[in-house]
């Protein structure tokens, strides 16, 4: 996801939300939504949690989720840095428990099916909230296009098209013609997707080393030395580069289409991730992932109470286009796609299709992703730049990622779970 994360801050104290009502005095006075969103994110729901307490008189703070805390009533998470906590049922109650207990309405059925990976548990019920998911796509300058003489109406739709638009774009003058942001989750989990194949089996064995996954890792690493793509970090570091004007086509999440749009010299194009035409079965899927709210366990009847109503509140059809056009994430029902598509500008509308048209209805069809399990994602991280340093063959590389990943899944066997119940 990410969204996925952007550079996280220090922890530091939550700050107080504005409030004119005063919050009843059978809610805990600490009661607390919890994250580990980056410094833009943090903003934003903070922004939320205060209109929140405004219009219900709720007391909702605001803190910091980090390594080894107990998660707090109400927390925001996505597993990328903590997904051990996930893997900790005592700690967490299922959203849909928490809702009845509370007299809450909650319909799973209303949830796009695409937005269920690692939130339902097996007989369909949702034990979480994704409330900012999104899927990678390919973000792309459409001035870059117009200097390197290229159609900016006409974005790649395959890898292979892709490489003769790069040499084009390096030709005018462009050093960084093409950039990623999330490698393993880009890379890894959805390129083996749109191949048909997953990155990691229903049981928890990593299976990315397959011969279209090689393929396409050995055709990075020839455009890694052709100075086609450029390598910046394991998260979100490219997006800068991209938003800058320095990189003229990037793959990230959708959601980062809230963070480009103003970019000053960026004319905005969106089109889906590129498929291998050659692989059996043509183009399939792309997958959904991000935070999604899950409840602590231990708290009060009243301090549920409180969560449930911010639980309907985020569902509102109101607060999901905002979060739409502020934060770039996936609506979560059909009403609430549907007043979206009203509302957006045109970029954010022609993202929206694109990632909708890319998940196909299928965008939570594997429920366990490589990029979400710590320990599995940095040896991936840490394999694939040995292949972009030109250190170790792509084969090589991806067998190795997945031995030693499938040696950690065998010693925490938790971590093969795509949610705690």
């Amino acid at each position: 996801m990410p969204p996925r994360l952007p550079p996280r801050p220090p922890p530091r104290p939550a700050a107080k939300p504005a409030t004119n009502a005063a919050p009843s005095p059978s809610v805990s006075p600490d009661f607390e939504i919890s994250h580990n969103l980056g410094p833009e994110g943090e903003k934003y729901v903070q922004a939320v949690v205060d209109r929140f307490n405004k219009e219900t008189g709720g007391n909702l703070k605001l803190g910091r989720l980090e390594k080894n805390e107990r998660p707090a009533g109400l927390n925001l998470i996505h597993p990328y840095e903590v997904s051990d906590v996930l893997t900790q049922a005592k700690n967490f109650i299922p959203l849909y428990e928490m809702m009845s207990k509370a007299g809450q309405p909650l319909n799973a059925g209303d949830l796009s099916g695409d937005l269920k990976a690692g939130v339902v548990d097996a007989k369909g019920r949702l034990v979480a909230l994704p409330v900012a998911y999104s899927t990678p796509v390919l973000f792309y300058n459409k001035n870059a296009f117009r200097k390197a003489n290229l159609d900016p109406d006409k974005p790649p739709q395959t890898w292979f098209e892709m490489q003769g638009m790069l040499d084009k774009l390096q030709s005018a003058g462009y050093s960084c013609p093409y950039a990623t942001s999330w490698p393993v989750w880009v890379h890894i989990d959805n390129v083996s997707a749109v191949s048909g194949l997953p990155s990691i089996t229903e049981k928890g064995v990593l299976a990315f080393n397959g011969l279209p996954q090689v393929k396409h890792i050995a055709m990075m690493a020839t455009w890694t030395k052709a100075n086609y793509f450029r390598h910046f970090g394991r998260g979100a570091e490219a997006s800068a580069k991209f938003s800058s004007g320095e990189c003229a086509m990037i793959t990230t999440d959708s959601r980062e289409q809230a963070d480009f749009r103003d970019a000053k010299g960026v004319d905005l194009g969106v089109a889906p991730l590129p498929y291998h035409d050659d692989v059996y079965g043509g183009r399939q899927n792309t997958l959904a992932d991000g935070f999604a709210l899950w409840i602590g366990a231990g708290r009060s009847a009243a301090d549920y109470k409180q969560a449930a109503k911010f639980v309907s509140f985020m569902l509102s059809p109101e607060m999901q286009v905002e979060l739409v056009s502020v934060y770039g994430g996936l609506p979560m029902t059909a009403a609430a796609r549907a007043a979206a598509r009203s509302k957006l500008l045109k970029e954010g509308q022609a993202t929206l299709e694109v990632a909708y048209g890319s998940l196909k209805g299928k965008g939570a069809a594997q429920s366990r992703h490589v990029s979400d399990i710590d320990p599995v994602r940095i040896i991936a991280d840490e394999e694939l730049e040995a292949v972009w340093a030109n250190k170790v063959p792509a084969k090589a590389a991806l067998d190795t990622a997945v031995s030693r990943g499938n040696a950690v899944l065998a010693a925490k066997p938790a971590l093969k779970k795509s949610q705690p119940f």
